[in-house]
């Protein structure tokens, strides 16, 4: 196996990782910023700590929406 295609995967792979690493930063702070601004009377923890599944649902659909948008953001 040529050296270069490894060393390119392996590119690919650090670059892979680093926009997963900035797309899931992203998508926590934006969560925090719902659960603060938008959300004052909700605290988004505090029911998740208590098995709210309506709050579990909401957060993680903020989530993947955070996520796709960094996702097209990312690949220009």
């Amino acid at each position: 196996m040529d050296t270069s295609f490894f060393i390119g995967t392996l590119f690919n792979l650090g670059i892979n990782l680093l926009y997963t690493v900035i797309a899931l930063m992203v998508g926590v702070a934006a969560l925090k910023f719902v659960d603060s601004q938008l959300l004052k009377n909700v605290d988004i923890e505090k029911q998740l700590q208590d098995g709210n599944m309506a709050v579990a649902v909401f957060a993680s659909t903020i989530l993947l929406f955070v996520a796709i948008i960094v996702s097209f953001g990312l690949k220009g």
